[in-house]
């Protein structure tokens, strides 16, 4: 597996991840388009540290997938608030956060 293959796939992960998130309306669609961008970019960091035999990018992408852990907590209790007060997914349709 060669550093242009390496690189191929993460950038196609990561274009399929922002067109995801560009296109889809449902929050949920998009939080998973976020994991997958931050996906490509781990597969990234572990590849290319395999390459220059160094363990700083497996250390980011461990540090990477904690930081997504948090966000997926966070980002999904908000949205199962917003869809228990409104009954609505769309993300055009909410523009305020009321408490």
């Amino acid at each position: 597996m060669g550093q242009e293959f390496v690189l191929l796939i993460s950038a196609s992960i990561f274009c399929i991840g922002t067109a995801g998130f560009i296109i889809r309306k449902n929050p949920l669609i998009m939080f998973m388009s976020i994991e997958l961008m931050l996906n490509s970019v781990n597969f990234l960091l572990v590849a290319y540290s395999r390459f220059l035999n160094s363990l700083d990018g497996q250390i980011f992408a461990l540090f990477i997938m904690t930081v997504a852990a948090a966000e997926v907590v966070v980002g999904l209790a908000i949205i199962l608030t917003i869809f228990r007060t409104r009954h609505d997914m769309d993300v055009d349709h909410i523009d305020t956060l009321k408490g």
